[in-house]
């Protein structure tokens, strides 16, 4: 943690793709110290280091007629100062405090987020088509490019996606194995290298997916319809062409090669679930509900290889938000996952370990998806408190994932199991791009990348020129070269950014969805626990803080054990305790929430009592730490 005497706002890194340097968001309020003095612009909490910059002096000439008790953007005009010494100007007014469509802008830029495109990328793209001419694929297949568009092909994503990267075949071969075709958007034909729009798609990162909007990383022309994988229309791909063995789910041979497709349906996860597990009847065609029994075989082979080599698989929901046609919030739950989700991201990850082992092989510049060995100091930290709850064995400083997957399953007791996952996630390094190939712990795969969604992620983008470049022979390997750690590394800051925006967004969210139900009651499970107070969780996946000074008795926390026991009652207060809460206090300002429990909780009597707010520091609930939007593969 930066500390107020070390910090100062000059050493904030850009914010997003505008790279926004030395601007606050906040409110400006007026004051009346002096003549000079005119206001001072409150930073909001939600901006980084926002207690540590403090509130931001504004000279009257530098309110540039902007009016008070409105959300601004505020220029610092000396970054190198300390708290309680910046002083700024006045560069834009978002509008009132209570505005949500002001908080969502505040957002944007706080974030260096934005939804619009320049000038010249849009012109870039004003003329392409809304399909592929014919023209253009008779003179790709002249060029060499495969005619796969009399394969079975079909689409499977949710029913809210416009942006469809992924068409997946699957066939059985004579002899039991099984060839998976998988078909990616050939956004390379169309954003080619250094144009306008390849700038802007590199600059931007990834495609940010916020409660209320998407930021797309490509204008809507292309990712939701040149490049998307829409139905019975032909579509440029890159396929990647896999025999999987039937006894071990290893990839036997492969090859990857420029094609044209037509996807024969858009398929949503609940529709192939319901084939596949309810037996819903699609009679108009009979051969894609074959395919799926085929992909659903294929996924369970797949699945149990990567289970026997020791992925970890962390089980903690998403919050998915549901708004009104008006941008309120109509209700917040746990993303929906089933079967079908898990299905096409076992056919993703076999496309991007073959991919990533085709190029290392042949030492190529490439842009890797690297997952580190995690810390062992937090490992053992971690393995201390899992004990505690049911955890058998020993963690050694060089654990692979495979013995810490066998570690968690020793844990029996299923309601410790989310807290103690979330808790094990937070051990783990983050998952980066990389020039170097470090392999994937999570996945235990000595070979990763991202190549199966150019729409939305810049480096699958890139990979995909890369491809390009090898397949026709181009001698482009010494450029490369030179280029690839950068997009790494810009690639990796950009999803870094993107996270916290679509946290934050969600969080906001979450936040106004629970104003109006305070002094209600819910069913929660004690998610974490730490000296103030414990996070619980209600089973919609919105979190909230207990304190310990609303409850009668002084509550002493154990953090080698991860708990808090009561010094009169002794009464003991653990991860995944089953709770009943009130709520009393929603701070949308900082989308903080409060409850207090229940009077009744095990072995004793609580009174409830209004709950004030209080600040976190640097402990933050495990909901504000874990990634919302669309689930990443």
């Amino acid at each position: 943690m930066i500390t107020g005497e070390e910090f100062s706002l000059s050493d904030i890194e850009p914010r997003g793709p505008l790279q926004v340097k030395n601007q606050v968001i906040g409110i400006l309020r007026q004051v009346d110290t002096d003549k000079v003095l005119a206001g001072v612009v409150i930073p909001d909490p939600s901006f980084k280091n926002a207690g540590n910059i403090g509130n931001i002096s504004i000279d009257r000439n530098h309110l540039n007629g902007a009016p008070f008790d409105m959300v601004v953007v505020c220029e610092v005009l000396n970054p190198y100062a300390g708290k309680g010494e910046y002083r700024g100007k006045i560069i834009e007014v978002l509008g009132g405090i209570n505005d949500n469509d002001v908080k969502s802008l505040a957002l944007l830029r706080q974030f260096g987020l934005s939804p619009d495109f320049p000038t010249a990328v849009k012109d870039e793209v004003k003329d392409l088509p809304l399909n592929p001419t014919e023209e253009e694929i008779n003179d790709e297949f002249a060029k060499g490019r495969v005619d796969l568009r009399r394969l079975l092909t079909i689409t499977i994503d949710g029913e809210e996606a416009k942006d469809l990267d992924d068409a997946i075949t699957v066939k059985r071969l004579d002899n039991g194995d099984y060839k998976l075709f998988v078909h990616i958007a050939d956004v390379s034909n169309y954003v080619r290298l250094n144009t306008e729009l390849d700038n802007e798609a590199q600059l931007r990162g990834t495609s940010v997916y916020l409660a209320e909007r998407v930021i797309p990383m490509l204008p809507p022309k292309l990712s939701n319809g040149l490049c998307s994988l829409n139905p019975n229309v032909d579509r440029l791909s890159m396929t990647a062409e896999m025999v999987i063995s039937r006894t071990n789910g290893e990839i036997i041979d492969g090859h990857v090669y420029e094609s044209v497709i037509r996807s024969d349906r858009r398929m949503s996860y609940n529709e192939c679930y319901r084939i596949l597990f309810e037996n819903e009847p699609l009679e108009e065609q009979p051969e894609i509900v074959d395919m799926l029994r085929k992909m659903k075989d294929l996924t369970d082979i797949l699945k149990a290889k990567r289970d026997n080599r020791g992925t970890l698989n962390f089980d903690i929901p998403e919050t998915k938000v549901i708004l009104n046609d008006d941008g309120t919030v109509k209700d917040v739950m746990a993303y929906p996952i089933n079967y079908c989700n898990g299905m096409i991201e076992e056919f993703m990850i076999a496309a991007n370990e073959f991919i990533a082992e085709f190029f290392c092989s042949r030492n190529f510049p490439f842009v890797y998806r690297i997952h580190e060995t995690p810390d062992p100091i937090k490992l053992q930290k971690f393995a201390r408190v899992a004990r505690n709850f049911g955890a058998v064995g020993t963690i050694r400083s060089n654990v692979s994932s495979g013995d810490l997957r066998r570690y968690m399953e020793t844990v029996r007791r299923d309601e410790f199991k989310p807290a103690l996952n979330t808790m094990l996630l937070r051990a783990m390094a983050k998952a980066r791009y990389s020039s170097e190939n470090c392999g994937h712990y999570g996945l235990a795969s000595e070979y990763y990348c991202h190549f199966t969604s150019p729409i939305r992620r810049y480096p699958d983008l890139y990979i995909h020129r890369i491809i390009k470049t090898f397949l026709h022979k181009e001698n482009m390997r010494k450029y490369f070269a030179n280029h690839v750690e950068d997009v790494a590394q810009h690639s990796s800051e950009m999803e870094r950014n993107s996270v916290d925006a679509e946290r934050a967004s969600v969080d906001a969210k979450v936040a106004l969805y629970m104003s109006d139900k305070v002094g209600q009651e819910f069913d929660a499970v004690i998610s974490s626990i730490i000296e103030p107070g414990c996070f619980v969780q209600l089973e919609n996946t919105v979190e909230g803080f207990v304190a310990f000074r609303t409850l009668n008795d002084h509550y002493i926390f154990d953090e080698r054990c991860m708990w808090a026991m009561g010094r009169k009652c002794g009464i003991k207060l653990t991860i995944g305790s089953k709770v009943k809460v009130i709520l009393t206090n929603v701070d949308l300002d900082n989308n903080h929430i409060d409850f207090v429990f229940d009077e009744n909780i095990e072995g004793g009597n609580r009174t409830p009592r209004k709950s004030k707010k209080m600040k976190y520091g640097d402990d933050t609930p495990p909901s504000k730490r874990k990634v919302s939007g669309r689930r990443r593969r």
